[in-house]
């Protein structure tokens, strides 16, 4: 008991203390900033990798559209409902049941 009494004044002791307690809570670097941070990390991981596979479909696509004609008119027909002069355009939607 005289041991633990000793060491709780020992001003070493309180100083490595309340520095330990500084940095875990008061620090602008503190446990829950952290912890926040790397939350946040791992969302703009995900959304880097979401972008990433976005970007080789429309890579993709462009490749495609380039270079043969007939898919060219596909996509306009079907992405922007284009038609030709003497056509008309019908366009179903179907609803979700909930």
């Amino acid at each position: 008991m005289k041991r633990l009494f000793d060491l709780i004044k020992n001003k070493f002791f309180l100083v490595t203390v309340a520095f330990v307690v500084w940095m875990i809570f008061f620090d602008k670097n503190d446990l829950f900033s952290q912890y926040e941070y790397h939350q946040q990390l791992d969302k703009l991981k995900q959304e880097q990798i979401f972008y990433k596979t976005e970007t080789e479909k429309v890579n993709k696509d462009l490749g495609e559209l380039t270079s043969d004609k007939t898919k060219l008119e596909k996509f306009a027909r079907e992405k922007y409902l284009m038609k030709k002069d003497n056509e008309d355009v019908f366009v179903i939607v179907h609803e979700k049941k909930k």
